[in-house]
């Protein structure tokens, strides 16, 4: 039913009205809210008095106090068992990290020790299990060895890392205050795919130094220069050396087999979908260091892992630290430091020394611990949050993503201070956690109170532990990261994504981990671009027995209206889109124009379906006023359908709502349309009686 059909009071109601003004302070504070504060954290301090006030700021900033007056015995019995299972983990994983960005071995067992105790008082995660991670150590090795040497500058390539650290701690927690944290998702899912596989690539190549024996090593990171630095010294490489990583790489991989649960195999296909729906977010780390075989179709996880058994998902965990102790006896008993087997050596027994005083901010190495924390922050944000997100969404409680950067960067700049370098929640060691029952933080207390007992006691026992067991513990974890079945999902889903993982992925193994990242990124942000700049407009027409108007080049069955084209214009419009909207808009007149000649009708009016436009600018309001004057001119009129509020109250401050006429907007396109009919059977369009007729 047209409009000319309904009664006055009914034709009136269906008229688009003219949204009332806002003061623009009005407008600009509520924009700024809903930009920075979507979730409005200070609603909880509304109402109250001013201790009450104190109590809450309190809990916000240390969730500690939040849970700590209702922990019982039960929950601690549960997370004991987990904080000593992670601390297996932990410990051997710690020093192969550390060993690979560089850094003293000891440094990943004080990465271990005190950034967990600040994340158990400030994290809001009950399953997030705070460590060093692989691509994190990866990115502060090549980024600052390419300034500083690590073997000919120790002492300065420490410094700067733990000055890189406090960078990142800082940038982290600015995020967090500042509620930037929409940042991080520039970091699209394809972007992530792609740069994990890269990043494990060379890392598992740049391992083959330790596995072979070799004594001089390449410090690039790119494919070629890691190759031509490996058959450059064929000659010097030692069998027994690649026969025990080979031993214990089988070993640990074997391992991974026995990992696998019912409950395990439901949440990892449960954080598969939450993070596919979230788009954000190191998808390829739901597919767990321990869960390699993980498909994107949870129902063929289901049928690979079927088999396996709940009870023994500690088998995997404490792998890494068997590893050690049986690598570490064997040297011990067969004196194999004696025949090329490179050991640890001896490790400093005692707490974190503070390093307060060792950070530098030299002018000539200030850069290059900025760009090196900035990188390396947002990497362990995007890895953190969307570990504690997916955690939090399984077992149905909520975290604040920037309270969590707050938690992230707080205990960064506390480790940058006490001798650690960069932290954040890696999945392996929160899967482990939360297999193993945690219910609380406290399960990083506890395994941040087995480091130290470690650091206290244990430390000399590392002292025989082969380097080649750290090589084989890296590479065994980086294999889970390369997630070729992801990419072959995005080929199959969108090519464009599969381009952006791909040019993640050739950058980072043929360039660099900034290169890939900057590939990677920039073809993410120049899709958004283009879709900006170049928004799909399509035909409509209409679905017979229905008011519906759908894509005809989606709908078969929808039929074009005579003397009417409809078009749809997908995206908002603004200066970046303007001109090339008034192009495509011209051109589709001139398609229909040539297609109706020699028809019953010609086309008289032009209906643009705004429903996706939600902002206009100065620049679109200009190109809608050019459409209608371009047009008018070859006997066309305009006419608008489903404008939103914003819309109408630029179209209306502008006058160009007044130029067009309020009778010929529309809440719908069917009113449109049954508008536009009704006057091409009663008058002629650009007649001025026929906009009382309508």
């Amino acid at each position: 039913m047209g409009n000319a059909e309904l009664p006055a009071g009914a034709e009136y109601a269906r008229r688009v009205p003219v949204p009332p003004g806002r003061p623009f302070l009005d407008t600009f504070k509520a924009n700024l809210k809903e930009t920075f504060f979507p979730d409005d954290p200070l609603r909880q301090f509304r109402h109250q008095p001013a201790p009450r006030k104190l109590v809450l700021g309190l809990k916000y900033f240390f969730p500690i106090l939040d849970w700590a007056p209702t922990y019982t015995f039960s929950f601690f019995k549960s997370d004991l068992i987990a904080g000593v299972t992670i601390a297996s983990l932990a410990i051997p994983q710690g020093i192969s990290y550390a060993k690979l960005a560089n850094l003293p071995p000891i440094l990943g067992l004080y990465s271990s020790f005190v950034p967990p105790l600040v994340y158990a008082m400030m994290g809001s995660s009950r399953d997030l299990a705070v460590g060093t991670v692989a691509v994190a150590s990866l990115l502060i090795s090549s980024m600052l060895s390419k300034e500083i040497s690590p073997t000919q500058q120790p002492s300065l390539y420490l410094h700067v890392a733990f000055t890189a650290t406090f960078f990142a701690g800082l940038f982290e927690a600015a995020l967090g205050f500042l509620r930037l944290g929409f940042i991080v998702d520039f970091l699209s899912h394809a972007t992530i795919v792609g740069f994990m596989a890269g990043a494990a690539t060379v890392v598992s190549l740049q391992q083959l130094k330790g596995m072979l024996g070799l004594h001089h090593f390449t410090t690039a990171t790119d494919l070629i220069s890691v190759m031509k630095s490996v058959f450059s010294q064929v000659h010097q490489w030692r069998w027994e050396t690649a026969v025990l990583g080979c031993c214990f790489l089988f070993f640990l991989l074997l391992t991974r087999f026995f990992v696998s649960t019912d409950s395990c195999r439901t949440l990892l296909s449960k954080l598969i979908q939450h993070l596919s729906a979230l788009n954000v977010l190191n998808f390829e780390i739901s597919k767990s260091i321990y869960q390699p075989n993980l498909s994107l179709n949870p129902l063929d996880n289901d049928k690979k892992q079927s088999k396996r058994n709940p009870r023994f998902f500690w088998v995997s965990a404490a792998a890494p630290l068997t590893s050690v102790i049986l690598g570490s006896l064997l040297v011990y008993l067969t004196h194999a430091e004696n025949h090329g087997v490179e050991v640890i050596g001896h490790l400093k027994k005692g707490l974190n020394p503070l390093s307060a005083t060792s950070l530098t901010f030299e002018p000539s190495y200030l850069m290059v611990a900025l760009k090196t924390g900035i990188i390396t922050g947002i990497i362990a944000l995007a890895e953190g949050i969307a570990v504690g997100r997916s955690f939090a969404m399984f077992k149905n409680y909520h975290i604040d993503g920037n309270k969590e950067m707050i938690a992230f960067g707080t205990m960064n700049i506390v480790g940058s201070l006490t001798s650690c370098y960069l932290t954040t929640g890696p999945f392996s060691r929160s899967a482990v956690n939360y297999n193993a029952g945690c219910k609380t933080a406290m399960s990083n207390v506890v395994m941040a109170l087995a480091v130290m007992i470690t650091l206290l006691f244990l430390t000399p026992l590392f002292y025989y532990t082969p380097l080649v067991v750290l090589s084989a513990i890296i590479i065994s974890a980086m294999l889970g990261l390369i997630d070729y079945e992801a990419a072959m999902h995005l080929w199959h889903v969108d090519k464009v994504d599969f381009c952006v993982c791909l040019g993640a992925y050739l950058g980072v193994v043929f360039g660099s981990v900034e290169i890939g990242l900057v590939i990677a990124v920039s073809i993410s942000i120049l899709r958004v671009l283009l879709f900006i700049a170049r928004p799909r407009t399509t035909a409509l027409g209409h679905i017979p027995n229905s008011m519906a108007y759908r894509r005809v080049d989606q709908y078969s069955m929808a039929q074009s209206v005579p003397g009417v084209l409809i078009l749809h214009i997908d995206a908002p419009i603004y200066f970046a889109n303007a001109g090339y909207l008034r192009e495509r808009i011209s051109r589709w007149i001139d398609e229909e124009t040539k297609s109706s000649k020699g028809e019953e009708m010609d086309l008289h009016y032009l209906i643009l379906d705004l429903g996706a436009v939600g902002s206009i600018d100065t620049s679109g309001i200009s190109m809608i006023e050019e459409v209608k004057k371009i047009i008018e001119r070859i006997d066309i009129k305009l006419v608008l359908a489903n404008p939103g509020s914003e819309v109408m109250k630029k179209l209306d401050s502008s006058n160009v709502l007044e130029a067009i006429g309020h009778e010929w907007i529309f809440l719908t396109v069917a009113d449109a349309v049954a508008a536009c009919n009704f006057a091409l059977h009663k008058c002629k369009p650009n007649d001025s009686s026929c906009e009382d007729a309508v």
